[in-house]
């Protein structure tokens, strides 16, 4: 299966380990809560999800790749105890805690989470002497003596045989007590979650185009070669930042991220192609509804890679004001709960308000005091969760966002004077208003900025296949579509009942075609077996 169904397994497991009684206990006793193998090649995404289950489900997460450990880091190092047998006293080794054990329990004392991932990574390229432990680990969820604490949920990954000359295979009693999962790679699948994170456009669009190139590994006389989508992630972050820096990535940059010389190579060239495109169509003015004489002509002459660059980097500028809009969306939402949730407190009202009151505190004193404290408590509150793991970078970014928002207002507050809490309020409401009709402009600015994509697009290729992938990369970016369940365009949901339909009617009819010329075959065959009139 693809890693994104195999973290929904992931996730559904999780909640059907965890799910308790009415008496609080676990439904599934920890014996028949068998631990999950993920199997699959290097670099397909299997530790990153283990992140974003935590995230989701909000619990814990202890990450171990256990070929950096030895037998004595595994199970703890051995201590000699005395103890009665039958009435005499004798001399008995026992085992310090499991340093991962140890772990677990210190991220529960740290966290306050009580129930969690134990993650082990290569877990069946353990050396010979780890080998008997990893698999007492799986079978009976321990580390020597010391047991896995319950609610926390064993997952374990490893890559297949062909990828690593260490792979050491697991025995059928082994394989008989956990959930092995095959991972295999897809793009389509990766794409999506590509758009959400920000990989850059260039590379998207030039997998678009060589998808064989997106996770290939070969083993030939020259040594391994691979191009994995974790090498691709990277490589984005490092074109990304070289491009704020004036920098330019070039070939022996991206060889050392996709370590197979051929599609290093064409990317790269690739790379300079899609710079040169971003200066030749200049798509920010074309977003705005500017178009520069003799790129129709152009574009008329392009070959298809080119015409898909051009759509990569159109759909590019569209994404990113889409992203900018959900989070500004996000931002007021949580400036909106924290600011609800003060007004409930009392913070506004004249008479009475919060209480206690200190003798000689003014209304103003009053608002301001608790103001400090919501926002201070709301920035401890996101700061803990950062630390404890359960934060995206997205959640990040709109948590500090929406409190360096507050403290603004906050400030404002502080600046001016109030004749009473009510004021103060309608001040903020002023302010946060303000704040509303920037969105809502930015919302416009980005409608228009769409329908300016779609003006191009008719022009330049009407209803030819680059509008189908043009509509089709809306339909699968996470912000285009949270955008547009809020903003109607009509050409949109025109081109998909039009465009897509008839593709997939067209796909329909061929594979009716193909089954009527197989099955005419058939029946000629049946019907004449010699071959003969």
């Amino acid at each position: 299966m693809n890693i994104k169904r195999a973290k929904q397994e992931i996730k559904d497991s999780i909640r059907a380990y965890l799910m308790k009684d009415d008496y609080g206990d676990y439904v599934m006793p920890a014996i028949r809560q068998r631990p999950i193998l993920l199997i699959g090649p290097p670099g397909v995404g299997k530790t990153q999800i283990m992140e974003q289950i935590s995230q989701e489900c909000q619990i814990g997460l202890v990450a171990y790749t256990i070929t950096h450990h030895t037998r004595q880091s595994a199970i703890g190092l051995p201590l000699i105890e005395q103890k009665m047998f039958g009435g005499r006293e004798y001399s008995a080794t026992e085992y310090t805690m499991s340093e991962i054990v140890a772990s677990v329990y210190d991220k529960i004392s740290k966290t306050g989470l009580s129930e969690g991932i134990l993650f082990i990574d290569e877990i069946n390229c353990v050396s010979e002497t780890l080998a008997p432990t990893m698999l007492q680990f799986l079978q009976g969820k321990s580390f020597g003596s010391h047991r896995i604490p319950e609610g926390w949920i064993i997952v374990a990954a490893g890559n297949p045989p062909e990828y690593n000359k260490s792979v050491r295979e697991f025995d059928i009693v082994t394989l008989d007590r956990i959930r092995r999962i095959d991972v295999e790679p897809d793009f389509e699948v990766w794409k999506e979650y590509a758009l959400q994170a920000g990989v850059h456009p260039a590379i998207c669009s030039y997998l678009s185009v060589r998808q064989q190139n997106f996770c290939r590994i070969e083993t030939t006389v020259d040594g391994k070669l691979f191009a994995t989508p974790r090498g691709w992630e990277d490589l984005s972050q490092l074109i990304e930042v070289y491009g704020q820096l004036g920098l330019a990535a070039d070939r022996e940059i991206v060889s050392e991220y996709i370590q197979f010389p051929k599609i290093a190579r064409d990317f790269a060239s690739y790379l300079e192609l899609y710079r040169k495109y971003q200066e030749d169509y200049q798509v920010e003015g074309i977003l705005n509804g500017q178009i520069r004489p003799g790129v129709y002509e152009k574009l008329e002459r392009a070959a298809f890679d080119e015409r898909v660059s051009v759509i990569g980097l159109l759909f590019s500028g569209l994404n990113e004001q889409f992203r900018r809009i959900c989070q500004a969306e996000e931002r007021l939402e949580l400036q909106r709960k924290k600011l609800r949730e003060l007004q409930s407190q009392g913070a506004f009202e004249s008479e009475g308000g919060l209480e206690p009151k200190r003798p000689g505190e003014e209304p103003k004193d009053q608002v301001i005091g608790a103001f400090s404290g919501m926002t201070e408590d709301f920035r401890r509150e996101w700061e803990q969760r950062q630390e404890n793991g359960l934060l995206s970078r997205r959640e990040l970014s709109v948590c500090r966002e929406a409190t360096e928002a507050l403290e603004r207002k906050l400030q404002t507050l502080k600046n001016e004077d109030f004749l009473c809490a009510e004021a103060m309020w309608k001040r903020l409401q002023e302010l946060f208003g303000k704040e509303s009709d920037d969105y809502e402009a930015m919302f416009a600015e980005a409608g228009q900025k769409l329908e300016h994509a779609f003006d191009f697009m008719e022009a330049a290729f009407a209803r030819g296949q680059e509008m189908v992938l043009f509509v089709t990369e809306l339909n699968t970016g996470f912000y285009s579509i949270r955008f547009l369940q809020e903003y109607e365009c009509e050409r949109y949901y025109r081109y998909n009942r039009e465009l897509l339909f008839s593709q997939e009617e067209r796909e329909i009819q061929r594979q009716l075609e193909k089954s009527g010329s197989t099955e005419g075959t058939v029946n000629a065959s049946v019907c004449n077996p010699e071959g003969t009139s």
